[in-house]
């Protein structure tokens, strides 16, 4: 029998495609190599801690991951940010620096000179830029606010949001609607003002998760698709069949599909692209993915001085710390940790970072257990210590990344049928995977019933702290 979609991948870009198409009356399988299905958003129950190994919120900016909350039947278990994260934090000067989080909070906080924090004002005064070359985001926040703020809040922002480095990173791949707004309105500042009158809200005050953490979404997909989704089934190669593709699955046999959907980490769809398509199997080999550790860390309430008022705190590359940033994980969502005690997660690696991302977990716990003792007053051993290590870590979209999304979006059109999807496209947040997976499962849709496959599928990474996948 010759099924409607393969899905190859079982991660939450994977998953959420293959719900979608259900829904449209298609018969679908998910190929997963793990054990499990998921992928990075994996949630663990730890003696009363819960610690997100992988994405740990949702931004609800992006409403496409809500409604699929909604028909997952998981509403009830959805909760938001907590009342007590009042601030943000950045590390600078051997301290961490609390600041406000309404609009003015950097021109009221000390963090920044007086001359930064009059540079900031200015910004409405600087001209437009030509948009003639393609800028990094480290180059378009210098040009428009100047370079303090760009090292200083910029760079440990991306270095959170990303796990990347702002000198590499392309402002137009990540941060296109504020690219939008200089040449629109002449000034980022006048755009996010036009932007609040219209009743917009920063993202970051619109977070959530759910009472068992973000694994809650893959689970609940997968339960939803029942036998259709297949663990432990390694694809070893896809190729041009009559009526479709003949997907070769090992030990598992061969499966063939009108249509195939590849919901991998780029350089796994590398490999499976190559024998259908060189031009998207190069561009996906193109893309880099440098380590990420995460270090979980939770300690009795009385041990740890700081008032952990906030999301966390990032840490600007100029610090020369070895941690990019932390989340105070039990401030932000109630259940994260037992009563009278804090639970903090710790991210080390990525592109500042790599090497450090591989050491062993005793010393990734020692590096974390220092800078909290230096930053946060932690004293004393903590109650769980836990580290998660991902050989692969967050997608860099560096320069040229939208010439490799142009290849992705146009797969269709050199080999019918062939799609992809993923955090590499628009975006690493879950709500961007999920949104990238419904717009997947339209092309896919039109496909199968006739129509054409074209057109761009690129929006914009909304910026959420620290996450990963």
């Amino acid at each position: 029998m010759t099924i409607d979609v393969a899905v190859i991948g079982g991660g939450i870009s994977g998953l959420a495609t293959a719900c979608e198409l259900t829904r449209q009356g298609h018969r679908v399988v998910v190929l997963e190599r793990q054990v499990r299905a998921g992928g990075n958003a994996v949630s663990e129950r730890i003696g009363g801690f819960l610690m997100e190994h992988g994405p740990s919120t949702v931004t609800a900016a992006i409403p496409d991951a809500a409604r699929l909350s909604k028909s997952a039947g998981l509403d009830e278990r959805r909760c938001d940010l907590g009342p007590e994260v009042r601030y943000r934090y950045l590390a600078g000067a051997g301290r961490l620096h609390r600041i406000a989080t309404h609009p003015l909070g950097f021109l009221t906080s000390g963090y920044l000179s007086p001359l930064a924090r009059l540079r900031l004002v200015a910004e409405m005064l600087v001209p437009r830029g030509s948009g003639e070359a393609e800028e990094t985001v480290a180059g378009f926040w210098s040009r428009r606010f100047g370079r303090e703020f760009a090292e200083r809040v910029i760079d440990p922002m991306v270095g959170g949001m990303f796990a990347a480095n702002a000198h590499e990173v392309s402002m137009n791949a990540v941060f296109p609607s504020l690219v939008e707004m200089e040449r629109r309105y002449g000034s980022v500042v006048r755009g996010l003002m036009a932007h609040r009158r219209a009743g917009g809200q920063m993202p970051a005050r619109r977070l959530y998760s759910w009472r068992d953490g973000i694994g809650s979404l893959p689970r609940a997909l997968a339960e939803g698709l029942g036998p259709a989704v297949r663990t432990g089934i390694t694809v070893r190669r896809i190729r041009r069949a009559p009526g479709g593709f003949r997907i070769d699955a090992g030990a598992a046999g061969a499966i063939a599909a009108r249509a195939v959907v590849v919901a991998t980490q780029p350089h796994v769809a590398a490999g499976l692209l190559e024998g259908l398509d060189p031009t998207a199997a190069q561009a996906a080999a193109a893309i880099d993915a440098p380590p990420l550790a995460v270090v979980f860390l939770g300690y009795p309430r009385r041990r740890v001085a700081h008032p952990l008022d906030g999301l966390g705190y990032l840490v600007p590359s100029s610090e020369g710390r070895d941690l990019t940033g932390v989340l105070f994980c039990s401030t932000m969502f109630p259940g994260r940790a037992p009563e009278g005690h804090v639970a903090l997660a710790a991210y080390v690696g990525g592109a500042r970072a790599p090497d450090l991302a591989r050491l062993s977990p005793a010393a990734l716990i020692d590096l974390a257990r220092r800078e909290f003792g230096d930053l946060l007053g932690a004293r004393g051993e903590p109650t769980i210590p836990r580290v998660r290590q991902w050989p692969r870590g967050l997608p860099q979209y560096r320069l040229g990344h939208g010439d490799l999304v142009t290849t992705f979006n146009t797969i269709a059109e050199r080999c019918p049928g062939l799609f992809v999807t993923g955090n590499y496209l628009s975006g690493v947040s879950v709500g961007n995977c999920v949104a990238e997976a419904s717009r997947t499962s339209v092309l896919v849709d039109r496909y199968l019933a006739g129509e054409a496959c074209r057109g761009s599928r690129t929006t914009e990474a909304v910026p959420v702290p620290m996450r990963l996948g």
